[in-house]
Order: C-alpha cells, then structure tokens, then sequence
C-alpha cells in the first residue's frame, strides 16, 4: 500500500487541530510536530496556516457537493429525493466529525477566518433547496411550510446532533455516537421530516 502523500497528512492532522483548539489555538508548528515533519516542511507545501484552513473548507464543501448534485442528477424526485439527500448529508456528517466542528466555530465567527464566508458558499444549495419546497407545496406533494425555515430547521436537525457530542453524552448518559445511537437519531430525523412534509392523502 503506498505511503499517504505529505500533503494529505498535513491535512489530515490540521483538520484534527482546527476541530479541537480553533483556528486562533492552532499553530503552524502544532500541525507539523502532529505530522512527524518540521515546519519548512510544511510551508513547502501551504505557505501559511491560512492556506491550510482555506483548504479544508473547500474540500470539505467540495466533497459535500458533490454528494448532493450526484442525487440531485439522478431520476429521483419528491419525498424520495429529499430522504436520500438526508441520508447523504447525515453520513458526511457522520464520516466527518472534526468538520462538523469546524464547521460550528466558522459559524460562530462574525465574518468567519480568511473573509471566508461560509453562508455565503452555501447560499446556493440552499437556495435550490428553497425553490424545490416551494414547487413540492406548490404541486400539493409536500405540505404547506414557509420553506425558508423549513430548510434551516432540517439543516439544524441534522447537524447539531453531531455537534453537540459531549453535551449529549451527558445528557442522554450514553454514547449519542454509537452505530445503533446514530441509526436511532437517522430514522428519527427521517420521520419527523417525512411527517412534516406528509399532505392530507399521501402521494407516495
């Protein structure tokens, strides 16, 4: 098996130092003694801790998108598009937790690190998410919902629950991250958007 290039190693283990300690807790140095290397090194391939974070960002963006389009192009329509681009989400979410962490900080940053602005990058997705809902009601597939809201509520259901690991832990006593915690937390998210969505006679 070949040897994981030095790039994607510093990667890796800037992802895991951003999650843990934030952008302004995290060095240069502490991403490199993290990689085994020494941070000439390092700036051999990102000139700055800046370049590093960036890169996450829009890989992980990246990686996400690419999820969605693939199950947006596919023949699937209404409550079977929907269900399957939850699933999507809520596995990337599942595969990526020290993003999701990223993720929550970025969001509690006034303009974000870089000018990065994260709403902004997701503007579009959402926007295609908002228009879909509307033409679903419009066409009484899809119950009556300001979708707007709809859209940010599914968002929060979704992502918080992976972001809130700890305080869950605590509060459940269990482990919220288990495989069958984690099933438990899909198919109820599942159905509480399934039964939000159901019309007065189902069409499906």
């Amino acid at each position: 098996m070949p040897d994981t290039p030095t790039r994607e190693l510093i990667l890796r283990e800037a992802r895991l130092c951003f999650a843990n300690q934030g952008f302004e807790g995290t060095s240069l140095n502490d991403i490199a003694a993290g990689v085994g290397i020494r941070r000439p090194s390092l700036m051999h391939h990102f000139a700055s801790k800046e370049a590093i974070y960036q890169q996450i960002l829009e890989d992980a963006l990246a990686e996400w998108g690419l999820r969605v389009d693939a199950i947006r192009s596919s023949p699937l329509t209404g409550w079977l598009l929907v269900d399957s681009i939850l699933e999507a989400s809520f596995e990337f979410f599942r595969a990526n937790p020290e993003i999701v962490s990223i993720v929550r900080r970025e969001a509690l940053t006034p303009k974000g690190h870089l000018g990065f602005d994260l709403g902004a990058a997701l503007r579009p997705y959402f926007t295609q998410s908002v228009r879909f809902f509307e033409k679903e009601m419009d066409a009484g597939r899809f119950r009556r919902h300001d979708a707007e809201n709809l859209v940010v509520t599914g968002y929060g259901a979704l992502l918080t629950y992976f972001s809130d690991h700890w305080m869950l832990t605590g509060l459940l006593d269990r482990d919220p991250f288990s495989d069958e915690a984690l099933q438990a937390r899909f198919d109820h998210v599942r159905e509480f958007v399934r039964a939000a969505l159901e019309p007065t006679s189902r069409p499906w």
